[in-house]
């Protein structure tokens, strides 16, 4: 069971605030900088300092991001994420590629493809392209995605399932969400402050997806032992899919681990 245990501990890595400052836009707490990009915000002419941290308008913080991404100081991934603070409201709107350097917290859907086959329950994996930023070859599961500004979970799940695995948006809409999961961890990109909706979805026997984008090469149909056991052995999948994977193992097919170890995964998932 610590075999996969380790997946969480390494998703949960960051100690916060730890040597950070906090960032506000207005007085609503939504991130953590580094002090040396804290000193940046400051100077900025529509910045502030506040009591422990750098307060900026939420009108400011998208020139800001695209300045900083200009010098060289992240990634311009030119899509906009919603900006939320404590109590779930959005007050703000930033880059994605932004938010591991501010600390934000970025939302994810992600679907579990899930065959019922007479010899056991099946799962769909996905293999990603060799040329993405982020995790090049890893194992995926059959759709994910990062949640846009304006997008709900669900209609994030619609669009990545038919943009990546050309699911008829009729059957993704049949997905049950099952879990969220939050984390916060510490990444070459920044702090990755992660906040993952999961969905189940039980496919037909003759389905069979096609990559329809350049994100996923190809999937295949695992029997739902073999995935346990890759994701207990190995880091072949990426890396916040195995917390994913984790959760969809205590709710089905993984052998019973004793009560303990079983309530120490699923309070390490909680949010």
């Amino acid at each position: 069971m610590q075999k996969l245990m380790r997946h969480i501990e390494a998703c949960r890595n960051a100690i916060l605030p730890g040597d950070r400052e906090a960032l506000l836009v207005g007085n609503v707490q939504v991130g953590w900088v580094k002090p040396d990009l804290g000193r940046r915000l400051a100077s900025c002419v529509s910045a502030t300092r506040a009591d422990g941290g750098v307060s900026v308008t939420a009108a400011a913080l998208p020139g800001i991001a695209r300045d900083l991404a200009t010098e060289g100081c992240f990634r311009w991934r030119d899509e906009a994420f919603d900006v939320r603070g404590p109590d779930d409201a959005v007050c703000a709107q930033v880059d994605r590629g932004a938010l591991p350097a501010f600390g934000i917290q970025a939302c994810g859907a992600h679907l579990n493809g899930l065959v019922h086959r007479s010899d056991a329950l099946h799962l769909w994996v996905g293999r990603r392209a060799d040329d993405r930023p982020l995790d090049p070859g890893k194992l995926d599961n059959l759709a994910a995605g990062g949640i846009p500004a304006g997008l709900s979970p669900r209609e994030t799940l619609l669009k990545e399932a038919q943009e990546e695995a050309g699911l008829d948006p009729a059957l993704t809409a049949q997905a049950r969400p099952v879990a969220e999961i939050v984390y916060a961890m510490e990444r070459e990109e920044g702090l990755r402050r992660d906040r993952l909706f999961c969905f189940d979805l039980m496919l037909p026997e003759d389905f069979v997806p096609h990559p329809q984008d350049d994100e996923i090469v190809g999937f295949e149909l695992w029997p739902l032992a073999k995935v346990i056991e890759r994701v207990a052995e190995t880091d072949d999948f990426k890396f916040n899919v195995n917390l994913v994977l984790i959760d969809l193992f205590l709710r089905h097919g993984l052998d019973d681990p004793g009560d303990r170890l079983r309530r120490a995964l699923s309070e390490a998932l909680k949010p």
